[in-house]
């Protein structure tokens, strides 16, 4: 796919981030993970392209502190559910009323808390997080971060790959911490009063997998998928970008 043209929209409290768009048909906003982007998570991998070969117009922001979206170091700048406010804030921008939401990783959570702040898609699509991920649950590249916020890691050390991996996409550790800061936990009875049909879907090598199969349970009306290898693999997996679209046509 062809590099897409970057436009941008004003956050919930006016700061510019950006989205980019492919395809033509019902509206599918699409969430990508912590440290990724929307080029990284969803162009690189083929994922929007397939997606808009089915007839979908796949729109794919940058979350705050990510990609070409401001990625502001002041506290203040990160209230609790902000990155939901911003994904309500881009539902606005476009004026979308028929539309589907989708995220994976961070962007699986941020689906989760923007169908409890209101939002009204007519399917949504979690990817790579379970119930304990959603309630809360520290661990993984959230605390990575972190510590290598506080202290770099040096060669041999366990955050060591992490650390170069960060250092090579040019990631805002600041920022980062912020957004972490920012999350808030979901309880399974919010988690119970979402109505929207969902699909639920991970790898079956993630250490994730038994919290993602609670996490479809305790939804009212959720599709459990489960992709070849583990969080990152089923991440770049072809089978997630059909299995996504296959999920939509048959809803």
């Amino acid at each position: 796919m062809t590099e897409l043209p970057v436009h941008e929209f004003a956050g919930h409290d006016g700061v510019p981030l950006a989205y980019r768009e492919t395809g033509a048909g019902r509206p599918l906003i699409l969430l990508h993970g912590l440290t990724a982007d929307a080029p990284s998570a969803w162009i690189a991998t083929g994922h929007a392209e397939t997606i808009a070969a089915r007839g979908h117009r796949v729109i794919m922001p940058d979350l705050r502190g990510h990609g070409k979206s401001a990625r502001p170091h002041d506290p203040a700048a990160y209230p609790r559910d902000i990155l939901a406010h911003d994904g309500l804030a881009l539902v606005r921008h476009l004026g979308l009323t028929g539309y589907d939401l989708g995220g994976y990783s961070l962007g699986g959570r941020v689906v989760v808390r923007m169908l409890v702040r209101g939002a009204t898609p007519g399917r949504a699509i979690i990817g790579g997080q379970g119930m304990r991920q959603v309630a809360g649950e520290r661990g993984g590249a959230g605390d990575a971060i972190r510590r290598i916020a506080k202290a770099p890691a040096g060669p041999g050390s366990p955050d060591w790959e992490t650390a170069q991996r960060l250092r090579e996409s040019g990631a805002d550790l600041t920022a980062l911490v912020h957004v972490l800061d920012s999350l808030v936990p979901t309880t399974k009875e919010e988690v119970a009063a979402i109505r929207t049909p969902a699909l639920v879907v991970a790898g079956a090598q993630d250490s994730r997998a038994a919290s993602v199969e609670e996490l479809a349970a305790a939804l009212p009306d959720a599709t459990h998928a489960v992709l070849p290898g583990g969080h990152w693999g089923a991440a770049v997996h072809p089978g997630l970008a059909t299995t996504m679209a296959g999920f939509l046509d048959g809803h």
